[in-house]
């Protein structure tokens, strides 16, 4: 190979790469590791974010099932209002 052969294939290898980091946007990351507070404040506001979306997401789930077992004691299912009787009753003996 000749020499400005491997040079040009050595530039567009650096282009190439830094393509993939601007893409990647590791320049604004390291920035981020670099200043601990905006860090640690990032990941806070997503836990705090998280943990609300779960809560709210777990509250409609609940509220959901509730209203099922409400209509199917409503339709007095012999089979299913017995075991909603005594899933009543053994929630009350735990309390």
């Amino acid at each position: 190979m000749h020499a400005d052969e491997i040079h040009q294939k050595l530039l567009d290898k650096l282009a190439e790469l830094s393509q993939r980091l601007e893409k990647f946007n590791l320049a604004g990351y390291l920035e981020q590791l670099n200043n601990p507070r905006r860090y640690l404040m990032v990941n806070f506001v997503g836990g705090l974010v998280r943990g609300v979306g779960i809560a709210l997401g777990m509250t409609l789930l609940g509220a959901f099932v509730l209203y099922i077992l409400q209509k199917l004691v409503v339709l007095n299912l012999p089979l299913i209002g017995d075991f909603i009787a005594e899933l009543v009753r053994i929630v009350l003996v735990y309390l």
